[in-house]
């Protein structure tokens, strides 16, 4: 029996991958025909380009920056500005957002088509920042910051996260099976910038696409420069850390980066859009994401315009069953947002949206803890999320941040695996917050006293008599 590459602990929920894995990518487009397009959707955040009544192409840019962490974002319709103001994103935040009505057209305003080969790095490098190329697992990381790490920073592996761990979510699956040319340009594209290897993480579930993937590896003669690696399959193997210590056998420090282990780690989609990019000259304007759950009638793997409501899909292109739905997540079960409403847009890192039963889900009140330790034992972390929710619960901000509140990665297994049915990931998210603002405020304070410091030395000077200046 052939050993699998894994990590320690972790769960093993039902994946439910069968709902949708053999249902193909179809194109559809919201009944509204607008859409809602957040001003920013990774980095730093971006300022609008446009004004409300101004005509735009698809894949013309509406909103940027100047600063280095910026990502620009394209319109995904052709049309008018119909509205800028704030909208429910994913998270139940209200952010700004450009509002595009279609006016049914095919203009375009892409890019010129660029060879990633005959170009310096620096260019293709521009390339995948003026196409608003970001993170599209979820994270949203801007993918032109994470292909160009500080000069001390020696790259020896690109991995493609391909392990699609989380349940009822196969989008990148079917993209693999789809388009397989597409992904291995894109890996090439991404090991030309980094002088990297390539090693594509393959959870076991999806064996069959690996000869699918090896043959056209193979057919581009990149046989020495990528390959395949089967991760078994488990959650959370999707995570960075867990996909280095399963294929490269390297662990990553807390508050460390795949880039201090010398990994760069980007996805599926992310690395086919690198390929539209350079190949189409097309920004990333379009999103292949995933509908399923029980409550969906007919779960599908759909590609819509960036921007597009989830609620503009019902139910033309996808229905939900008379009273079973209690519940929306923005992604998966495990790490997805619950949503207090199907009227939020689909953004660049939206992998899919799942309607959950009754049955699926656990909606009543939590149950006191038990000290069981379930919690402990099957984080992948190394982490006791008891004590850090012990912590928060007495306002220990600072004892929750000795457990490792800052290192949790979020993954939910220790709220899948709690008799008590405790909302641990919630509370996590709650307390990175209270600490994130505190470091913002911090910031500001060091800002003002640094600016005080400086305006009360120039006022010395300005006073002292000129003899002694």
């Amino acid at each position: 029996m052939k050993k699998l590459h894994t990590f320690r602990r972790g769960i093993h929920p039902k994946e439910m991958k069968e709902l949708t894995n053999k249902c193909p990518i179809t194109d559809a487009f919201p009944a509204s025909k607008t859409v809602t397009i957040p001003v920013t959707m990774g980095g730093a955040p971006n300022a609008p380009l446009v004004q409300v009544g101004d005509e735009v192409a698809r894949g013309q840019k509406i909103a940027s920056g100047d600063k280095f962490m910026n990502c620009p974002v394209h319109a995904s319709v052709a049309g008018k500005i119909k509205k800028i103001g704030n909208c429910i994103v994913t998270g139940n935040q209200e952010v700004p957002c450009i509002v595009i009505e279609a006016d049914g057209s095919d203009r375009t305003d892409f890019m010129e088509p660029i060879d990633p080969f005959a170009c310096d790095t620096k260019d293709v490098l521009d390339r995948i920042r003026d196409a608003g190329i970001v993170g599209m697992g979820g994270a949203s990381f801007p993918a032109h910051v994470k292909l160009n790490p500080p000069a001390d920073k020696e790259i020896d592996y690109v991995l493609v996260n391909a392990a699609e761990c989380e349940p009822y979510i196969t989008c990148d699956e079917r993209t693999m099976q789809e388009t397989p040319e597409k992904l291995i340009d894109g890996l090439a594209i991404i090991l030309h910038i980094t002088g990297a290897r390539g090693v594509i993480a393959l959870e076991d579930n999806k064996e069959y696409i690996k000869p699918l993937l090896e043959e056209e590896i193979n057919k581009k003669g990149y046989g020495d420069d990528m390959s395949v690696c089967l991760v078994k399959t488990k959650y959370p193997q999707g995570s960075e850390k867990f996909i280095v210590k399963s294929c490269l056998g390297i662990e990553i420090p807390s508050a460390k980066l795949p880039a201090d282990a010398g990994c760069i780690i980007s996805n599926v989609g992310t690395v086919c859009a690198i390929s539209d990019a350079c190949r189409l000259g097309m920004p990333l304007i379009d999103r292949a994401l995933t509908i399923s759950g029980g409550a969906v009638k007919n779960p599908c793997n759909i590609r819509v315009p960036v921007g597009t409501l989830i609620s503009d899909l019902m139910p033309s292109v996808f229905d939900l069953k008379e009273g079973e739905a209690v519940k929306c997540v923005s992604g998966g079960p495990m790490m997805g947002f619950a949503m207090a409403t199907t009227a939020f847009p689909v953004a660049k890192g939206t992998s899919g949206v799942t309607f959950l039963t009754e049955k699926e889900t656990y909606l009543l009140d939590e149950d006191p803890c038990i000290s069981c330790g379930a919690c402990a034992h099957t984080c992948a972390m190394m982490l006791a999320p008891v004590m850090i929710l012990r912590s928060l619960k007495a306002g220990d901000i600072d004892g929750a941040k000795r457990f490792g509140l800052m290192d949790c990665i979020e993954c939910g297994c220790c709220a899948y695996v709690c008799p008590s049915h405790i909302r641990i990931v919630q509370r996590v998210r709650l307390g990175k917050g209270i600490v994130r603002a505190k470091m913002a405020e911090d910031r500001i304070k060091a800002d003002l006293a640094k600016k005080k410091a400086e305006a009360e030395a120039a006022e010395k000077t300005a006073d002292q008599p000129k003899e002694a200046k």
